[in-house]
């Protein structure tokens, strides 16, 4: 299995099954008159980050992590989506950016050196592989895991099937 075939699919996978998860969220908003601000707002601890930015770290974790590993420019998204429609639009763009990725860029990616933030004021460098498995798709899978685990104790009628995306 090529480099690209281990990354690529992992993030749109995951990427595709947000987007319905959130399509089955604004739908469970609409049936139950519930203002939508209130489940994008919502967290499973109060020192925990909203649904929203659980989404958007998802999205920031594929595409930084493909463009880290294929040493391409890292892409900035201000974090500005405020609906639901926003953040899937934000899912699709990172899908866009994902799929944009060839095989041939992943090239050797798993033994280069990768540096990326790792605080407020340092950097960290690891080899791709070690990046992928133990930083980047480790972190993506959290905020994704985080995102469903809040909307179904919201109240979202969302099960294991739909966080794969068979549904």
């Amino acid at each position: 299995m090529s480099f690209h075939d281990a990354v690529v699919p992992a993030y749109l996978q995951m990427l595709n099954s947000l987007i319905g998860l959130l399509t089955k969220a604004e739908a469970h908003c609409a049936a139950k008159k519930i203002d939508p601000a209130v489940l994008l707002g919502s967290r499973l601890f109060p020192d925990m980050l909203p649904l929203s930015k659980q989404i958007q770290l998802a999205s920031d974790f594929a595409a930084k992590g493909c463009a880290r590993l294929t040493h391409s420019e890292v892409p900035s998204m201000p974090d500005t989506e405020k609906t639901f429609e926003e953040l899937k639009q934000r899912l699709a763009r990172t899908i866009d950016y994902v799929k944009s990725f060839k095989p041939e860029q992943f090239e050797g990616a798993d033994t280069k050196d990768v540096t990326f933030p790792a605080g407020p004021d340092r950097t960290m460098t690891l080899k791709g592989q070690q990046f992928f498995s133990a930083v980047s798709l480790p972190n993506f899978y959290f905020h994704a895991t985080t995102a469903h685990g809040i909307m179904r104790h919201s109240g979202v009628e969302i099960g294991k099937r739909d966080f794969l995306g068979v549904n």
